[in-house]
């Protein structure tokens, strides 16, 4: 069995091939090596490889050097003939894929415990066969060539197996009446270990039996001597006891003795509960009482690696434990482990074992296991915990077929096929859970920071798993507070590496449920990780793995089914935190990816913002066809719905846009989304979106995309009230715009002017501003451009109380409108006639007017449209007399102003409201909302509202005089 191994440690590092033992030159390889062999195939953290190679003083480096000398190692493998993928990386560090038969060292261990077992069944004579397979495997004492305290202290176990190993096997020989063989080896023994009170005895009892009484009691003297004078102490009891009978010379010590064997009790084979268990406090009593019914229930328990099922299930299961007094066995089925599946059959055996059924009353074959399975339960009172199954095709010859036995299994996977299981699919805990599992595992320091402690439980994703490796970060670091753990773990691309402690690792968990996925759902799985947090719809997926969307929906829900992704809604998927970030890592910043997703994005938003847009977004910004994931909306309520779900999304991936270096797709993401945004709302915790807009039109350079952003940016100002900022950014516009000689934008850009004049009571150079517009010379006048352009003259003439340019201007408009086609257009003109209408006095057509309009913005989600038609509106029916209704209006249409943070528009809302609050005889709340008015419009220099708050504060000189500066004509606005 030894020629089958491919690596030694039990000596020094050595790798074998057929034909020759191949050792490690380079130090750093062979203690990389070394430490990889010593977990076996188990994932080894980035920073345990570098603790061992280089102890307390890693170089800054160090992370790059482990890179550099993990390639070496790979290169010895291939020299040696072996495969150089031997070694994986892995996103919080590497593992060696070895197995059992691969390493000495495994090796090793199943033959002790084989011949442990053998020994135990009563078969001396093959358990020392066993041990001394096992003890011929050793080459030295192990890894001495690794110069590595970290290699050193992890190896510390395998000098101890040996010992147990070697007292064992001494143990059988003894009874096998072997003391003469053995005798010159226990007395080289107890040389090389004099403390050895085991290996004394050993050496004393053949002594005795091989007729030298005096030569074992003389051992028995130098070793109390040497204990004495070294430590101290005297021999134990059981050395002492060997030599009074030796002393007295017990005949029964000269003899074998008999085979011991081991008398069957009733199993207790469950795991330790762990003392820290923290929540889940109803399910576990939920679970409890299901366990303890008359007719017991098999509980199935799925969910994701970390959310602690078998910590769950181990306590449901003590708990439950005097429910069945014949006995609680344990199985674990290494579904998703580093060792292969346990076979059914396999399993079978294993709990036929742990009910105390003989080897030899075992049957071959699967059926008859089952069988005699369902036979040994019948009259008996068992509970039977199944710990990580692989599928319910595993599960399916365990269960029982009487009802008084109970059966807990866990799963990453859902069990579905388990017909008349109980199914608890288990979550992440609650913050308060997760931040009680802390404490317990911390203590006063959690105590001690409540917010940082809340913080770390939020950052684990409150995931039992990561909050344990959390915790116990913290307690191997009594220098840490619980703020240095949370800062350490702000950064997301460092949390995996973070939450790993002697070996232990949350990456190594979903790793193992990684692994055991198909290679399309691995492909898909990886790629997720570079969408944005959040939830998101299988075309997403779709764009992300390059798939058709019902192909990636079917892939999204196999990975449902293993906890890998989330389904909160029915179409709607998310990652849990970490699972992203460690997704992400497998992907390794996938452009092609990035840029798929990217565009299914980009293309959507321009599709659901065409109701929304005066001219063609897609020929403005120069897109080619659409990617097949693209979404394409026919009508404007499914457009609106969809933006209102996915515009986190848009707003993430083009953040992720700006991070990664697409620069194009920053900008035209922006573009796009944009009328979406200035028709719902826009805060100034939006502006980012704007300036990193700018900033990637520097960094390509691109001057259009550049100008257009900063337009964009000047009307997010203008919208909160910054008309200093806004007239300043306008100007930049227009700078560029004749510089890099780009008319379209020269144009909109003064037409934006003059619609910022006239917001500051600058009629005069609204008009200059408007009048320079028109004097652009383009090529061809775009339809978008004149529609604004109009619209902007006639909005200027009304502010001004000119109502004959006002109407000819709004004529013009809807002409234009017309041609464009579209709802946004028209609701806009319509608005603006009703308008100047509702100033003439003709309040039935103005009625008439504003309430069309307020139906067709609404349609074609312009908010801040439908807030100021809505209160427009209001007025009519306040001058019609409906003061009911005019209430009712203008108080919806100021709660939309203050959602879409208009600041002017609030003003707005806020004076014709309090003139309708007036009419109903409430003066006091209409002073109020003056004030309130006449503040806001001071802050941000709108001389037309100031005005209208002076007059209805009843400062009619003051509003007049105002009013009258600006230039109005029509001084009945100021009550209108």
């Amino acid at each position: 069995m030894r020629d089958t191994t491919r690596f030694s440690i039990l000596g020094p590092v050595q790798i074998h091939t057929p034909d020759a033992e191949i050792t490690v030159a380079a130090p750093r390889e062979r203690v990389l090596l070394a430490l990889l062999l010593l977990r076996e195939g188990q994932l080894v953290p980035v920073q345990q490889v570098i603790s061992a190679l280089w102890d307390t003083n890693p170089p800054l480096t160090a992370r790059a050097q482990v890179h550099s000398c993990v390639s070496r190692l790979r290169q010895v493998l291939r020299r040696a003939g072996l495969p150089e993928d031997l070694v994986v990386t892995e996103p919080a560090g590497y593992r060696i894929k070895v197995g059992p038969e691969d390493l000495d060292a495994a090796l090793f261990a199943t033959l002790v415990e084989r011949g442990r077992a053998g020994a135990a069944e009563g078969d001396l004579a093959g358990g020392r066969d066993d041990l001394r397979e096992a003890l011929a495997l050793w080459r030295g004492r192990p890894l001495t060539d690794v110069d590595s305290d970290v290699v050193r202290a992890a190896a510390a176990h395998l000098d101890e197996q040996w010992t147990a190993a070697m007292a064992l096997c001494l143990d059988l020989e003894l009874q096998l009446d072997l003391a003469e063989e053995i005798l010159a080896e226990v007395a080289d023994l107890v040389e090389r270990f004099p403390h050895h009170e085991q290996f004394r005895g050993h050496l004393m009892t053949a002594l005795a039996r091989t007729g030298r009484r005096a030569d074992a009691l003389a051992v028995f003297r130098r070793g109390r001597a040497l204990l004495a004078e070294e430590l101290g102490i005297e021999p134990g009891a059981e050395l002492a006891d060997l030599h009074r009978r030796i002393l007295n010379g017990d005949a029964a010590l000269l003899l074998p003795q008999a085979p011991r064997t081991i008398g069957r009790r009733a199993a207790r084979c469950l795991p330790r509960d762990v003392a820290d268990f923290s929540g889940r406090s109803e399910l576990v009593q939920r679970l409890i009482g299901g366990l303890r019914s008359q007719r017991p229930e098999v509980i199935a328990i799925d969910g994701m690696a970390g959310t602690g099922k078998t910590s769950l299930a181990v306590r449901v299961a003590h708990a439950a434990s005097e429910r069945y007094p014949d006995g609680q066995l344990y199985l674990d089925l290494r579904g998703h482990s580093d060792r292969s599946p346990l076979d059914p059959g396999e399993a079978l055996g294993a709990l036929l074992r742990q009910l105390g059924v003989p080897a030899e009353r075992v049957p071959p074959g699967l059926d008859d296991r089952a069988v005699l399975w369902r036979t040994e339960l019948a009259d008996r009172q068992v509970l039977v915990l199944l710990d990580n199954a692989l599928d319910t095709a595993q599960v399916l010859p365990m269960l029982p077929g009487t009802a008084h036995t109970g059966v807990v299994i866990t799963s990453r996977r859902r069990l579905a096929g388990l017909d008349g299981a109980q199914t608890v699919s288990l979550d992440v805990l609650p913050l308060e859970d997760a931040v009680e599992l802390l404490r317990r595992t911390v203590g006063e320091r959690a105590y001690a920071d409540p917010a940082c402690t809340e913080e770390v439980a939020e950052l684990c994703g409150r995931l039992p798993l990561a909050v344990r490796l959390a915790g116990a970060r913290l307690q191997h670091r009594p220098g840490w507070s619980v703020s240095d753990l949370a800062l350490r773990l702000r950064t997301a691309d460092r949390r995996l590496p973070e939450l790993a402690v002697d070996g232990r690792t949350v990456a190594a968990a979903f790793t193992l449920s990684y692994q055991q996925l198909p290679v399309p759902l691995q492909r898909l799985f990886a790629v997720l990780g570079l969408h944005p947090s959040g939830d998101f719809e299988p075309a997403a997926a779709a764009a992300l793995g390059g798939l058709a969307v019902p192909e990636a929906e079917a892939l999204l829900e196999d990975l449902v089914d293993v906890h890998l992704v989330e389904a909160p809604a029915a179409g709607r998927y998310r990652l849990h935190d970490l699972l992203r970030d460690y997704a992400a890592q497998l992907a390794q910043d996938d452009t092609p990816a990035q840029r798929r997703l990217l565009d299914h994005y980009l293309y959507s938003v321009v599709s659901a913002t065409k109701f929304m847009e005066l001219s063609d977004a897609k020929s403005l910004l120069r897109l080619d066809d659409p990617p097949a994931t693209a979404l394409d909306f026919a009508a404007p309520p499914a457009a609106r719905r969809w933006l209102e779900r996915e515009l986190p999304n848009v707003l993430s991936v083009s953040r992720m846009a700006a991070e990664t270096g697409h620069h194009r797709h920053t900008c035209m993401l922006t573009r796009a989304v944009s009328p979406f945004l200035f028709g719902f709302g826009f805060g100034e915790h939006q502006l980012d979106l704007y300036e990193r807009a700018i900033a990637a039109a520097e960094a390509l350079p691109d001057a259009e995309l550049e100008a257009e952003s900063r337009n964009y940016l000047a009307a997010v100002y203008f919208r909160m009230g910054r008309l200093t900022d806004a007239l300043a950014t306008l100007q930049t516009v227009i700078r560029i715009a004749e510089r890099e000689d780009l008319p379209r934008l020269v144009g909109t850009a003064l037409t934006n002017l003059a619609m910022l004049h006239s917001r500051l009571g600058q009629y005069p150079e609204a008009i200059a501003s408007a009048e320079a517009a028109a004097r652009v010379r383009l090529p061809e006048m775009p339809p978008s451009l004149e529609f604004k352009l109009e619209s902007t003259v006639a909005l200027v003439h009304t502010q001004a109380g000119n109502y004959v340019q006002a109407l000819a201007a709004n004529r013009r408009a809807l002409a234009v409108a017309r041609r464009i086609g579209g709802i946004r257009p028209f609701s806009i003109s319509l608005g603006e006639l009703g308008l100047v209408h509702l100033h003439l006095g003709h309040l039935s057509v103005a009625t008439a007017l504003l309430q069309r309009a307020l139906v067709l913005k609404r349609d074609s989600v312009n908010q801040y449209g439908a807030a100021e038609t809505l209160s427009k509106l209001g007025t009519a029916y306040r001058l019609r007399g409906r003061l009911a209704d005019a209430e009712t209006c203008q108080r919806a249409a100021r709660h939309q102003m203050e959602r879409v943070a208009d600041v002017s528009g609030q003003c707005l809302a806020a004076n014709d409201l309090a003139l309708t609050l007036r009419a109903l005889g409430r003066s006091q709340e209409a002073d109020w909302l003056n004030k309130e008015a006449f503040a806001k419009a001071s802050r941000i220099g709108d001389r037309y509202e100031q005005a209208r708050a002076l007059f209805g504060l009843d400062r009619s000189d003051e509003a007049v005089a105002l009013f009258t500066s600006l230039g109005a004509q029509d001084l009945t606005a100021l009550s209108r």
